[in-house]
């Protein structure tokens, strides 16, 4: 089941690795670090700092680098129904300021990054979740299809209803890869359990929408779902709290990119989120600072995997403690490619 949720309603995912201005009108964020030298430029997606999810683990990173290498940092936060124009114009905003590197947060800054990184040749440019070919450009990407198939696996095992849900910010090939690494699991784990999918939009608006998030989950709760893992963004704030009120006090949650039994926001929740699949995005981010002002920066494309701790399932709260063995046997199998995980759903 495959659908495009249409919802009248108001708007409103970290692994240790071992390399461990907001739009026109709206306020920016420009926090000066002590060193002077290294001047960072992030551009967030919709939701900005403050998503508990995606944004918030590049948000970290960059914590981090001020923190420990004396960044001076400016961040900007694109809003719902920016183009590829307002977004290449908040990194040359940055840009032009001297910040470098800068930073897009997300794969819809991918044309905004390939135009703005051909006018500034001089300044290092990166990109989460997306793949540009530019000498001055570095993409870090991940494999979200084999956390997502770990995530697959709990569930399987976690369900008592045997009807599991999927929700995904957008239809996109990025989503895709975790529907498919999802579904996946289920099906290797646990071949009598269904999954149902929604989509909340049919851009990037819908990792900014936890309104249609919750009534989302609300709908695929009361269709018999019993676990549902969201790709959503910020939107799954509100796909957590629906299961976090639900009647059935069986029903799990799965977060996503963060560790989202650890977001303050979402405390009253946590114990309702069986497990996140966390993306090390912080840990790239940080990276890809200290490689800049090391002066030997990062280039090409940066895969993070499960095998070198890039991507991983949180355990927090031992809600997993009890499957944790069959988790960590379909973890070795994808690590050593007995088990090929697609990345696109039905393949």
């Amino acid at each position: 089941m495959r659908r495009v949720i249409k919802i009248a309603a108001a708007s409103v995912a970290s692994a240790a690795l071992a390399f461990t201005v907001t739009s026109c009108g709206e306020s920016s964020t420009e926090t000066g670090g002590a060193g002077g030298d290294l001047k960072v430029g992030v551009a967030y997606d919709v939701g900005g700092r403050g998503d508990h999810s995606f944004n918030d683990s590049a948000a970290r990173g960059l914590d981090k680098a001020k923190k420990d290498l004396g960044a001076d940092v400016k961040e900007l936060t694109a809003s719902e129904g920016d183009t590829n124009a307002d977004r290449a114009d908040k990194l040359a905003q940055l840009a032009e300021a001297g910040y470098n590197p800068v930073i897009g947060v997300g794969f819809a800054y991918r044309n905004a990054v390939e135009a703005t990184a051909k006018d500034f040749p001089d300044t290092r440019f990166a990109i989460v979740d997306s793949e540009i070919e530019a000498k001055n450009v570095t993409n870090l990407v991940f494999a979200e299809q084999e956390g997502s198939y770990l995530a697959g696996v709990a569930a399987a095992l976690k369900t008592k209803t045997n009807t599991i849900g999927f929700i995904g910010g957008t239809d996109n090939p990025l989503i895709l890869k975790f529907q498919a690494g999802f579904e996946k699991g289920v099906a290797d784990t646990n071949p009598k359990a269904k999954v149902k999918v929604d989509f909340l939009a049919e851009n990037e608006a819908g990792f900014g929408l936890p309104d249609k998030g919750l009534q989302s989950a609300e709908g695929q709760l009361a269709g018999g779902a019993d676990v549902i893992y969201h790709a959503a963004g910020g939107s799954g704030t509100g796909v957590i709290e629906a299961v976090g009120k639900a009647k059935n006090k069986d029903a799990w949650a799965i977060g996503v990119d963060s560790d989202q039994a650890l977001q303050p926001g979402l405390a009253a929740y946590k114990d309702r989120i069986l497990t996140s699949m966390v993306k090390n995005v912080e840990g790239s981010v940080y990276e890809l600072i200290k490689s800049v002002k090391d002066d030997k920066p990062l280039t090409g494309t940066q895969r993070f995997a499960l095998k070198d701790g890039g991507i991983s399932l949180a355990a927090t709260g031992g809600h997993i403690d009890d499957i944790k063995p069959k988790i960590d046997e379909a973890k070795k199998k994808i690590e050593s490619g007995e088990i090929k995980v697609p990345t696109t759903p039905g393949s």
